[in-house]
């Protein structure tokens, strides 16, 4: 499953695609004081960028993908 979720911590590993947004933007409504682990993540399927976006959450850890990285921090970064 591309989403793990812990007591306060969503964890995105490899493709997250359009199936995981609404699994996740469900899960973020429950926990509004949640934190986004990307470590692990390869892909984010636009749809999941946009709850992220929304979400205004902090990143606790960004992708170790730094091409990856780079692009999702000026997206959610500039989001806020």
């Amino acid at each position: 499953m591309p989403i793990q979720f812990q007591k306060n911590v969503a964890l995105l590993s490899d493709f997250c695609t359009v199936e995981e947004a609404e699994i996740l933007l469900q899960w973020l409504q429950k926990h509004p004081k949640a934190k986004i682990n990307l470590s692990a993540c390869r892909h984010l399927h636009s749809s999941v960028l946009q709850v992220l976006m929304a979400a205004h959450l902090p990143i606790s850890v960004w992708p170790e993908d730094v091409e990856l990285s780079r692009w999702l921090k000026v997206a959610l970064l500039r989001s806020r």
